[in-house]
């Protein structure tokens, strides 16, 4: 979720995944894969930056919560049971 701000400087959280695309012209148009269209205050490339900004933290999360060593157990025990998968 990023946080934006309408044009009556009212905030606004907006789920990144939902966004379709971004454009200027001349207010930043935000347009969802839903078809609504919100106008907002931050410039396209600010919207990126968040939206990047939220993903590398998400992505970091997951890095310190990925335990390295359950994926060797998890092959293992399905190597033993004799159901290995590929992957």
């Amino acid at each position: 979720m990023i946080h934006l701000t309408r044009l009556n400087n009212k905030p606004l959280v907006v789920n990144s995944d939902l966004i379709k695309f971004v454009e200027q012209a001349p207010d930043t148009l935000v347009t969802l894969v839903t078809g609504e269209k919100i106008v907002v205050l931050e410039k396209p490339h600010e919207v990126l930056d968040r939206i990047v900004e939220f993903r590398r933290a998400v992505l970091a999360g997951l890095a310190l919560s990925w335990d390295p060593s359950s994926l060797h157990t998890t092959t293992t025990r399905n190597a033993q049971s004799g159901d290995e998968t590929k992957g």
